[in-house]
């Protein structure tokens, strides 16, 4: 199928912020945002999971319950994220490089679910990762999926309301092309929040 001429855009968006968010987060370069290559080291589990303030909300095994002033862990397995029903925490907690990516996976997996695939998933069987190559792994697998989901709208579906049922945000009452900037501005604020989290765990010590 043709992708539509207005999708094209924020597709080659998605794409470039995609690529800069993985080479970030596994190495062993990133593009610097001018095409120069910047050596960069894999992130590991003890920078997925690493704190730098107290009351951080993180990733955490479930059997140790949830952080300071959060009221759950969400999602499905051994691991969860975080979180508090509305109205949430003031001022917002800190949040580490665990639960930025996963949330921002978690975001993507979904959508693609309720765009192009069952429309059934929640937030209760998103399946969180306390280590950093299984985090990266689900991040990937969530773009694929999302990036499959773009590729199969056709130019009705970007004006679509509900085209995506997504259940956590307004897409059922969006036209799709908005759902897609949305998703896109989700990729590059987390992103550029997770590139300085790991510029400060680097120099942490310095």
């Amino acid at each position: 199928m043709t992708t539509p001429p207005r999708l094209i855009p924020l597709l080659e968006q998605f794409d470039f912020a995609r690529e800069r968010l993985s080479g970030r987060l596994a190495g062993p370069v990133m593009d610097s945002g001018n095409g120069t290559d910047v050596a960069v080291g894999p992130m590991t589990d003890e920078e997925h999971l690493w704190e730098p303030v107290p009351g951080c909300w993180s990733v955490r095994r479930r059997a140790d319950g949830p952080g300071p002033r959060a009221t759950l862990l969400t999602g499905a397995g051994e691991w969860g994220r975080d979180h508090a029903p509305f109205p949430h925490p003031e001022p917002p907690p800190f949040t580490t490089i665990a639960w930025r990516l996963s949330h921002l996976s978690e975001v993507l997996t979904l959508r693609a679910d309720h765009t192009a695939g069952t429309h059934t998933l929640t937030r209760d069987d998103y399946v969180s990762h306390g280590d950093a190559a299984g985090a990266i792994a689900a991040f990937e697998a969530g773009a694929d999926a999302w990036r499959a989901a773009l590729l199969a709208a056709d130019d009705a579906a970007l004006d679509t309301r509900g085209h995506s049922t997504y259940p956590h945000g307004s897409d059922p009452e969006d036209p799709f092309i908005d759902v897609v900037w949305w998703v896109n501005q989700e990729l590059l604020h987390h992103g550029a929040e997770i590139a300085l989290l790991r510029d400060l765990y680097r120099a942490r010590n310095a």
